[in-house]
């Protein structure tokens, strides 16, 4: 089993000294959740938090916008698209929790390393899903019991 590296700090004073993917790719085992790494994960994190909590703003407003339409089949038409748009504000929300919950482990020394199993998750999965907290193996687990024994 991997060991966890000392908490870092992960900040950076500047965000031009943030790495590119292509860089953080290169990089060997050892440079491994660095403070670079750490860093460039913290700012990908920030910028979805803040997208995220822009668009449940917008959605907001356009709710309030709301105009009475005398013809029902407007109406309901209206009615719909308010519904799928609070729908995907909620996978939002969740997605927004395990954002801020990204944050916070980074903060506490522990992105980057599977909650079950303590290995590296990797840097290709965490580019492609940046709040992972399982290592691939350890979720297709997961996701093999819940297809076996059900939620």
């Amino acid at each position: 089993m991997a060991t966890k590296s000392p908490k870092s700090t992960a900040t950076v004073s500047a965000p031009a000294a943030l790495l590119t993917e292509e860089e953080i790719l290169k990089m060997g085992e050892k440079d491994y959740m660095n403070e670079a790494q750490l860093a460039f994960f913290k700012a990908r994190l920030q910028q979805l938090e803040k997208d995220l909590l822009r668009n449940a703003d917008e959605t907001t407003e356009h709710l309030r916008e709301t105009v009475l339409v005398p013809d029902p089949a407007d109406r309901a038409t209206i009615e719909e698209e308010h519904s799928l748009e609070l729908r995907t504000r909620d996978r939002e929300r969740k997605l927004l929790r395990k954002v801020q919950q990204s944050i916070a482990s980074i903060d506490g020394g522990e992105y980057g390393w599977c909650e079950e199993t303590g290995e590296p998750i990797g840097v290709p999965r965490l580019l492609a899903r940046p709040t992972a907290s399982l290592s691939l193996e350890a979720q297709q687990r997961r996701e093999m019991k819940q297809k076996l024994y059900g939620d």
